[in-house]
């Protein structure tokens, strides 16, 4: 399957405004995580930056979405896709 294809299935997994939300502060939390790390020569603690995001993430699918998250079927796809959500609720194409 084509990214944008996915795109499109993970954006029906988001739906719900709180979820977004969620995944926008994960996201960012995530970014702030990894330039701390870099910055302070941790590069040994980027092991850990998956587990940054995916509580922010999973607690808006299990909790307000009601789903499965993508990032159990397609890992590298999900986290893509989170990228480009974020570009878009930034850029005012989707609302969060």
């Amino acid at each position: 399957m084509k990214l944008d294809e996915y795109y499109q299935i993970y954006l029906g997994l988001h739906q719900n405004t709180i979820n977004r939300r969620l995944h926008v502060v994960g996201q960012f939390v995530t970014i702030f995580f990894i330039v701390w790390l870099i910055l302070s020569q941790n590069y040994l603690m980027l092991i850990f930056t998956p587990f940054i995001i995916y509580p922010f993430a999973w607690i808006g699918h299990f909790f307000f979405e009601k789903n499965k998250p993508a990032a159990f079927s397609d890992p590298i796809k999900a986290k893509i896709s989170d990228f480009l959500m974020l570009k878009d609720i930034l850029t005012g194409k989707i609302k969060w």
